[in-house]
């Protein structure tokens, strides 16, 4: 038993081509593909530090991001 050549491995597709089909592996390598676009977000997502909460004033919820709108219409 000697190493894997170029037949042995395209007879190995072909047959897996005959058993599930063309659609079926495009289907299958599709899903596989959102697999890691998920995994990779997922990943980014966990990376990015956490925004501080917002703060209570006077009964309304202020953060920094309102202020700076505010200021900006001021100008």
């Amino acid at each position: 038993m000697g190493s894997i050549g170029p037949i042995q491995i395209l007879a190995v597709i072909l047959l897996i081509l005959v058993l599930f089909g063309r659609g079926k592996i495009s289907e299958m390598m599709g899903d596989v593909g959102k697999g890691i676009r998920s995994f990779k977000k997922g990943i980014s997502e966990s990376d990015e530090p956490e925004k501080p909460a917002p703060r209570i004033e006077s009964d309304k919820i202020v953060n920094n991001e309102t202020k700076a709108a505010k200021e900006a219409e001021t100008k």
